[in-house]
């Protein structure tokens, strides 16, 4: 999609160094830039460019954010977040949803978004859960990709966070020990993906790993991403905070420093000057970040009535729907009939509960809430309390014939965490001083001073900042890393005073990653996940429970029965340290049975799954089985079946999970249609990685397969023999 792509060395050596070390850093002067960030939704009013330059006709790149949907006010769509689309199992539509973002972000003046964030959910606890796909690596992989390769058709897609990225509150501070075949087998495969999957730019992650700062880290950003996988990209830095020592940073192959100058800002042009950097390191930054600015396609091929249209917002419904997990439904309580008497019961039910407020944040020109698309498809009145404490709301829960109950979290619970700015005084220490200060007082003598003057300020900055983060308008919402798992008090109390009122009680849960459910889960007929579903969340919430739609959604990771079944996760951590186990690998592992399994989905109909076989029973090192398996709709609706490929080592040399995911398919059926399923599956999805020879390795021997609905499903297995290459 190249158009009249000049030559980018030549415009390289026309540059002079001050104007390479300005490009390499975003466009904000420093201190009007601070001043912007922490005004009032300035971050979703405008895009922050970069690496541009005007004498020589250079575009620059224009970086908003964006994970469901592009943050910048003015009408874009608002998608459901990214876990809700990993419970779609659904590549192919999570690459429509990449095409959308791709033209919707070109109209709003972008070029480069973060919409691909893609790290592992290691504990349900973190923060951010809502902006990755799950717990696993390689439905993460499969699903970063499909969005990868949907954006790229338009803009330039940044992944995040590069690497090791699982924590909030800590990502400051936070040093994540981990050794080599958890780095390469769990945390690090589905980026691989992503840069097979053509991603051209990757955003480094705030945290340290195994000692060192990953904006700065040669091993994660030289050794891995460019030598080993032949990424040819850019990397640019989280905001503000990304480059701690810019020397190193420049050298470990870190391309711009985001939003503006501040540590290169500072010293990189007298690095080069005092020759500490050579020259050539930033000309290479320069070529990997202008390059791809003269590959996209030109703005004028963008039609402005695509901005948040009706095929967007109908995407929009269709991923909602397919996101809706239906975890329990005992006595068949769903779907009701359009005339059935529903209450709503919570203060949820009647609210746009759309997530996070942080940097993946969105605002659309409307959002249909739960209650409002109840009350659009019924046949009769659906009655809605945000709590059961009047003899009238009492009476119309006796009455009802079903109760849907709408509980959860909101931004206040989980989300983007922005620490107290006296908690910075540290990293403040690389803020340059005002340029009027330098003038009156030196830079000697103002840099002791300065420190002394920022902490103050931010001090101050802090007692308004928490007033900000308590009302609804706040700009970033206070989120941060979970604090319990399981619901407020009040909400598990709402679920169980209905209980006692009327048997029909169905919850719907709003909220981003696990919650715990064992001291209510009895009380209800019907759970399902109702995640954060985006801005026709509420006619998808009513296509499910009226059955004009089958539920389809699959969980992306596992909801233990016990808090204590999980890794250790310390919010405010300075050192922790990552390994092979969390998820369903653990649980298996330590024989745990979860509340509701990896996978894990109900449906209005019933599916069975036999008869897997291949093409042959023994393959060499380098070979694809293909493998076929039969998946049968034995109910009256049509549905969706989540075919999922686990496998086993059996007698292997190394401790491997006792399952572990492969592949995966998404089935449509029709009442009482018998499919076969073709699935071709690399023999190198086997592997694992052999600290002995630096790499993945594929032991010869026996494998299980087995074609299952969730990852403790018996399911139809099937024995392969690996062999030596011939």
């Amino acid at each position: 999609m190249a158009h009249n792509t000049p030559d980018v060395s030549q415009l390289i050596a026309q540059l002079s160094l001050t104007e390479k070390v300005r490009m390499l850093s975003g466009d904000l002067e420093f201190w009007d830039g601070m001043q912007q960030l922490t005004r009032e939704d300035y971050y979703h009013k405008h895009a922050f460019p970069v690496a541009a330059n005007e004498r020589l006709r250079i575009p620059g790149l224009n970086f908003i954010d964006g994970p469901r949907g592009v943050v910048v006010f003015g009408g874009a769509t608002m998608f459901p977040v990214t876990m809700a689309r990993g419970a779609t199992w659904n590549p192919e539509l999570e690459a429509e949803i990449g095409d959308a973002l791709g033209r919707e972000l070109r109209l709003l003046g972008g070029n480069l978004t973060g919409a691909v964030c893609i790290n592992l959910l290691r504990h349900p606890a973190w923060g951010r859960a809502q902006e990755t796909y799950g717990e696993d690596t390689h439905h993460l992989g499969v699903m970063g990709a499909a969005l990868t390769r949907g954006i790229q058709r338009h803009a330039i897609a940044c992944v995040k966070h590069y690497a090791l990225n699982s924590m909030e509150n800590a990502r400051f501070q936070v040093d994540v020990t981990i050794d080599d075949r958890s780095l390469h087998e769990v945390y690090l495969p589905h980026f691989k993906a992503c840069v097979d999957a053509g991603a051209q730019c990757f955003m480094s992650a705030y945290n340290s790993v195994n000692g060192e700062w990953a904006g700065q880290n040669k091993v994660l950003l030289d050794d891995i991403l460019r030598e080993r996988w032949g990424f040819d990209g850019f990397v640019i830095t989280d905001f503000i905070f990304g480059v701690r020592d810019g020397e190193k940073a420049i050298e470990a192959g870190l391309d711009l420093e985001m939003p503006f100058p501040m540590v290169w800002g500072k010293y990189l042009e007298a690095m080069v000057t005092d020759g500490r950097v050579d020259e050539a390191l930033l000309d290479r930054a320069l070529e990997r970040a202008i390059a791809p600015q003269f590959e996209l396609p030109p703005i004028d091929e963008y039609d402005p009535d695509d901005l948040g249209c009706e095929k967007h917002k109908a995407l929009a419904r269709e991923a909602a729907v397919q996101s809706i997990t239906l975890l329990k439904n005992d006595d068949a309580i769903l779907p009701l009939r359009p005339h059935t008497r529903v209450v709503m019961l919570g203060d949820l039910a009647a609210r746009s509960t759309l997530g996070d407020r942080g940097s993946s944040d969105g605002r659309p020109d409307h959002a249909v809430h739960p209650h409002e698309g109840m009350q659009a498809a019924a046949k009769s009145d659906v009655t809605q309390y945000d709590t059961l404490d009047s003899a009238e709301a009492d009476q119309a829960v006796r009455d009802a014939e079903a109760v849907l109950v709408v509980v959860g979290n909101t931004y206040r619970e989980e989300g983007e965490y922005i620490a107290p700015l006296s908690n910075l005084a540290k990293l403040s220490e690389n803020f340059p001083p005002p340029p009027k200060l330098h003038w009156l007082f030196g830079k000697r003598f103002m840099r002791p001073v300065w420190t002394r003057i920022v902490k103050a300020v931010l001090g101050f900055a802090s007692r308004s900042q928490r007033k900000q983060l308590d009302t609804e308008q706040g700009s970033f919402g206070r989120g941060g890393d979970r604090v319990s798992l399981r619901l407020k008090p009040e909400h598990a109390e709402l679920i169980k005073q209905a209980a006692k009122l009327n048997p029909n009680v169905i919850v719907a849960l709003v909220g981003g990653s696990a919650i715990v459910m064992e001291e209510w889960k009895a009380h209800a007929k019907g759970i399902m996940m109702l995640w954060y579903p985006g801005q026709e969340g509420g006619h998808a919430l009513a296509d499910i429970v009226y059955g004009v739609c089958n539920p389809s959604g699959r969980l992306p990771f596992s909801i233990p029965a016990d808090e204590a079944h999980l890794p250790f996760f310390d919010k405010d951590a300075t050192a922790i340290t990552y390994d092979l186990w969390h998820g369903y690998r653990k649980l298996q592992r330590d024989k745990e049975t979860p509340a509701f399994p990896f996978g894990f989905g109900l449906s209005y109909t019933e599916f069975f799954i036999e008869n897997l076989v291949s093409d042959k029973t023994t393959y060499d090192l380098e070979g694809t089985a293909k493998l076929t398996v039969e998946v049968a709709n034995v109910g009256e609706r049509d549905g969706e079946c989540v075919v999922q490929i686990y496998t086993s080592a059996i007698g292997s040399s190394v401790v491997r999970a006792p399952r572990e995911l492969s592949a995966f398919a998404r089935v449509p059926l029709k009442a009482g249609e018998k499919r076969h399923v073709e699935i071709a599956f690399p023999i190198k999805k086997l592997a694992f990685f052999d600290t002995a020879i630096d790499d993945f390795r594929v032991e010869p021997g026996m494998y299980i397969l087995t074609a299952a609905q969730h990852v403790d499903d018996d399911g139809q297995e099937l024995i392969l023999e690996v062999g030596a290459t011939q």
